[in-house]
Parts: C-alpha cells; structure tokens; sequence
C-alpha cells in the first residue's frame, strides 16, 4: 500500500517499530490507525472506543491494548541503536520504492547496512537448499553475469542457491541484499554468520521482523513476498514443486513482476518446480542471462543508471508523464486516461519515482516532480 514519502520525526518513527511490536497489525490496520488517528503516536494513546473507530476488531484491539503495558517504545529504539540496526518505514524514502507498491508492503523494515539508488535496479536469485551440480554452476555463472551488469541481487540467506547467489554477487564486485525471516540479531542459518557480514559491507541485510524473533515456518513465505516485491523480476534455479522457491515466484506473478526460470532434466525432482512454471506459461524459460536482462531492459545498466535520472526509460513511462502535471493525479485517473491496468501503472510509478521522475503525494495520488528533455513532454 503505498503511502506518501515525507520526513519522519524519532517521536514518530519510535511507535511505527512499538507497532511492530503488536501481533495481528499489518500494513492494512497501519492504515487505518493512521487514517483515524493521523499518527501512531497518537494512535499508540488511542482508547478502546478509539481502536474500533478505526476499524480493527476486537482481538486486533485487545493486541494493541495489552502490547502498550509489555512494549516500550524508546527502549525498542535503544535496542536498535546497541544492534546497529534502523528501521525504515513506509514514510521514508529509504524504503524501496517497488515493494512500497505492492498491497502488502511490510510498514516496517529493519536494515543493516547502506541502500545504494541503483539498488532500484535488482533481481531476486531464489531456488532449492539442495542445488544439483549442474544448478550450482548455473547459480554461480548466471549470478555472476547479472552482478557484473551492475544489477543488485536478492535472495533469502538460505542454504543452497540462496547463499551461492550472494557469495557470487560479492565476488563479482557488486551488490546483494539478504532479507532474512528472523530479528537481524540473529543469522538463520548460523553456519552463515560470516556471509551475512560481508554482506553488509556490499549491501543490506533486510527482515520486517523485531529484534528477538526466532525464525519460524510461517515467516519464510511472508519473507517471499519482500524478495518478489523488490525487485524487477524473480529468477528460480531448482525448486521442487512445493518449495519455497516456488512460493517466492507465486508471490512474483501475483505482484505482476517476471518471473524466470532454469529449465533442468525432467528427471531430476530438484527441477520439478521450474519446468511446471516453465510449462504453464507462469515463468520465461532463460537459457542465458541475456534471456533476463533484454525482457528486463537491464542490457546496459551503468548507462541507464546515469540517464534514468534525465529522461523516461520507455514510451510507456513518457506517456504516463502526459496525465501527470503539478496538481496531484490519482493513480484511478492515471489508468483511465493511459488505458493500462492498475498493476503496471502502480509498477511503473514507483519506478518513475525511484528515478525522481514523479512524487507521490499520499492516498494514492502523484504529481511530476521536475520537467524532462526531449520529445516526451
């Protein structure tokens, strides 16, 4: 759900992660908290009567009620500060702009480590814990070629294609960021303790978890969603049908993001998942990294990071910026006008304002932040 970027005070930011703290409130609850209440730190005050204004329910009120006697929250951020962690929310304009499209973006995220803008450019690398040989050196060949395109790889962390894709990422002398299931003072697997440090030295560990979780079963999947909403695309090395990998390029298809897949032996269970994405049109088959970085417009990336911030990338994004003026547009207008669907223009959007070709003004509403060259105007 996206939400207008503005400067945040501490006092504020304080009871977004106190909020985090509240099991049951998500990015939909955050909403109406802030739509009822005009702040948190208003609504971390508001009484019962007040909570169910807002709409939640009974038991989201009693959460958020009892949550206030067992959570503090400036001593959630002296935690932060002692773990070396921030927090990044919704409101700042750290946050990725992809995922802040998407209709679940976590309000949330806990970082470690420094975003780069370029970061705006990113694939998610995701496939099985067990990789083949052969999905082994296709991880490591493939990861290398799109790191060295200076295109930011995510993944997950976990062991398998995951931890080969950043280690790959790292070497090939670009950037990666792991977005965990668990607190970020804590490293699931443990064994890759060493990794996730270098990671932050060539990027960002990312989780929407609060410090203290332990990793659970369900987080995994929700973790998915991060790694799909990032990024431009989701490319799958090995996964069995039921595998988390899978989930994570459900998760891409259902964000209207491309989804890529390594087609392997029909023999082999590790590749089982693929060629059934592959076969029902749900993935693009690639058979080399040019397969990914044509469909994705990444060919020349260096070139577009420099030129991405005078011009629209495509005639598409051009004619976007034809129903955008300097009075607040809503994205409803925007897709009347362009004919487009709702999901390529919220997409699109927030890439134009990654490059800082639009701003978004809240509710959904955006305006053009400065003039281009050219002939798109």
């Amino acid at each position: 759900m996206a939400r207008k970027t503005r400067k945040q005070s501490e006092d504020d930011r304080k009871y977004w992660v106190a909020f985090s703290r509240i099991r049951g409130i998500g990015a939909v609850r955050h909403h109406a908290l802030i739509s009822r209440f005009g702040t948190l730190a208003e609504a971390w005050r508001g009484t019962r009567s007040e909570l169910k204004e807002a709409g939640l329910e009974d038991g989201a009120v009693r959460s958020v009620l009892n949550g206030r006697g067992e959570v503090d929250p400036d001593g959630e951020m002296e935690r932060l500060q002692k773990a070396g962690v921030r927090a990044i929310t919704l409101d700042d304009a750290e946050y990725p702009a992809l995922l802040k499209s998407t209709d679940d973006a976590p309000p949330v995220l806990f970082a470690r480590g420094e975003f780069s803008p370029a970061d705006g450019l990113s694939i998610a690398v995701v496939g099985t814990r067990r990789p083949t040989p052969y999905g082994r050196q296709v991880a490591e060949e493939m990861t290398y070629k799109i790191a060295g395109h200076q295109v930011t790889i995510v993944s997950g962390l976990a062991r398998g294609i995951d931890a080969i894709a950043h280690r790959t990422a790292i070497e090939a002398g670009g950037r990666t960021i792991a977005v965990l299931a668990c607190g970020l003072d804590m490293v699931y697997p443990p064994e890759h303790s060493k990794l996730a440090r270098e990671i932050i030295d060539h990027g960002v560990l990312l989780s929407e978890q609060p410090l203290g979780t332990q990793p659970r079963g369900d987080y995994f999947p929700r973790r998915n969603r991060i790694l799909s909403g990032m990024t431009l695309g989701t490319l799958v090395i090995e996964g069995d049908v039921k595998s988390g990998a899978l989930i994570t390029a459900d998760f891409a298809n259902d964000q209207g993001r491309d989804v890529f897949a390594v087609p392997g032996s029909i023999f082999s269970p590790q590749s089982r998942g693929t060629n059934l994405k592959i076969q029902r049109g749900e993935a693009k088959p690639v058979l080399k990294v040019d397969d990914i970085l044509e469909e994705l417009n990444l060919q020349s990336v260096p070139q577009q990071l420099e030129m991405q911030q005078l011009i629209p990338a495509t005639d598409t994004e051009a004619d976007l910026l034809r129903h955008i003026s300097k009075e607040p547009t809503h994205i409803d207008e925007v897709c009347r006008q362009s004919g487009l669907p709702v999901s390529t223009v919220s997409s699109l959007l927030a890439m134009m304002e990654l490059k800082g070709l639009v701003r978004e003004m809240g509710a959904k509403a955006y305006v053009r932040a400065r003039e281009t060259a050219g002939t798109y105007i």
